[in-house]
């Protein structure tokens, strides 16, 4: 009885540590959803009081030099696509994949290599959110508001 013991806490202790991680490794990057749904809740009204920061976990999983800013009527942010991220076509789509996913309610009304449009709301209060390329190596996302 005693072996059976000894036998279960050491199989309990290996299933504990195969669950616990070895080592630290905290991701600290912010998820492209929280960061769009933050600045989508700020639309239209309170673009304004976005920082920089809010958008970089958009640009984050393809880019790391994104620069943002906001004014009264919308935030944007221009990055320029990791080389591991393929083209900034592909880039572009997968920006676009991650807005689709995150903003289910959101209207996906263009899709094209070049540009990607979304809105969501009604035409008197609507958010629109557009993604293209702002030049052969960089993508910008604007977020604007009525």
């Amino acid at each position: 009885m005693n072996k059976t013991r000894i036998l279960a806490a050491a199989i309990a202790a290996v299933s504990l540590g195969a669950l616990l991680p070895c080592s630290a490794n905290a991701d600290d990057a912010p998820s492209p959803c929280a960061s769009l749904k933050r600045i989508v809740a700020a639309a239209p009204d309170g673009l304004a009081s976005l920082t920089p920061e809010d958008g970089k976990g958009v640009a984050q999983p393809y880019g790391d030099d994104a620069q943002c800013s906001a004014s009264r009527g919308s935030y944007q942010c221009t990055w320029t696509p990791h080389h591991d991220a393929g083209s900034s076509a592909d880039a572009l789509q997968g920006v676009a994949a991650d807005i689709a996913s995150c903003l289910p309610d959101a209207t996906h009304d263009q899709n094209s290599p070049g540009r990607q449009h979304f809105y969501l709301g009604t035409r008197a209060k609507r958010t629109d959110i557009t993604l293209t390329r702002a030049d052969s190596s960089k993508l910008r996302l604007v977020v604007s508001g009525k």
